[in-house]
């Protein structure tokens, strides 16, 4: 759990991040989270855009996403996602 100092920290992070993945009008399959889950691992902190073809808003669908592979949710502002989970892998520069 995330408390308001780290969330702030990882905001600003977040910021200048360009969106890693979209989810579009197929919303949340398998494959995106798969693939969410191995950007987590590689990253920690990652930006998902949400397209306007979607039939969920960004807010719906950060909730889900989070808990489907185990992360914490950021923020969700507009048609954009941020996510964070701390990585397994040894060797990368850690956000937190």
């Amino acid at each position: 759990m995330l408390n308001s100092k780290q969330r702030t920290i990882l905001k600003a992070k977040a910021s200048v991040l360009d969106p890693v993945f979209q989810i579009g009008k197929n919303g949340i399959t398998d494959t995106v989270l798969e693939e969410i889950d191995n950007a987590l691992r590689a990253r920690e902190l990652i930006k998902v855009k949400v397209l306007k073809n979607c039939d969920y808003t960004a807010r719906d669908i950060i909730g889900a996403v989070a808990e489907e592979v185990g992360a914490e949710p950021v923020q969700a502002i507009g048609n954009m996602i941020v996510l964070y989970r701390v990585s397994d892998k040894t060797g990368i520069k850690h956000v937190l």
